[in-house]
Formats: C-alpha cells, structure tokens, sequence
C-alpha cells in the first residue's frame, strides 16, 4: 500500500512543479501541494526533487543561500551590492565568452558578480 502512496504523491509534486513557468524553491512548491494533500511532507517534496534533479527533468541553482529549481536550462546570474547587498537578477543572453573556454557543452550557468550598486555609489 506504501507505494502506492508514494505514487500518487511523486504525481502531485511532479504536476505542481509543472506549473511553475520560473525558478521555485522547495518550500514554495510545498505551499502548493499542501493544498492538495496535507498530509505530504516536506521531507518528501525534497526527496522527489532531488530525484527530478538526478534525473534531468529539473536544474537547480543556488540563490540567497537556497537550492532554487527550473524546468529549463536558463543561466541564473546575480549582481550583489558589497555596501546594501540587494541582490538583482541578471539576464545573460549570449555565453559565448564562455564557450570558447570550455572543452564541453553547458547544461546552464550561474554567475554572481559583486559591485557597488549606482543607489550606493552615489551616496
């Protein structure tokens, strides 16, 4: 009977992860389903999606010290104050800069560059 449960909870988490179109974080895939079913776990919603990850079928990136997910390779870059240490998203859309220095393929990256922020600067 066990497996069964786990099952249907593998289906649920695989579906409501389906639905987010960004990055999501454990915990916020956790919210949704607990919807659904309140008796899932979040050690659960961990386990699975350290599965989906090992499997291909989601990347993971770090970001503000937390494991964040995504159904695409998508580069997951940072621009980080030194002085206010906001934290704002960068698109990167050409890595050729780093292609060339690579003896491999790039599933995605993550890049965090540090600076002073143009609010902070001019102070």
């Amino acid at each position: 009977m066990k497996k069964n449960r786990n099952t249907k909870q593998k289906e649920l988490i695989y579906k409501e992860a389906e639905r987010f179109q960004k990055f999501f974080n454990a915990e916020e895939l956790h919210k949704e389903i607990i919807k659904k079913d309140k008796n899932l776990g979040i050690a659960t919603v961990y386990r699975i999606l350290k599965d989906m990850k090992n499997n291909n079928k989601l990347h993971s990136y770090i970001c503000d010290r937390k494991i964040i997910y995504s159904k695409e390779n998508k580069t997951h870059c940072h621009f980080i104050c030194e002085k206010c240490h906001s934290i704002n998203h960068i698109l990167l859309d050409k890595i050729d800069f780093l292609k060339k220095n690579i003896d491999g393929d790039i599933c995605h990256i993550q890049i965090d560059v540090s600076g002073i922020c143009d609010k902070c600067r001019k102070i």
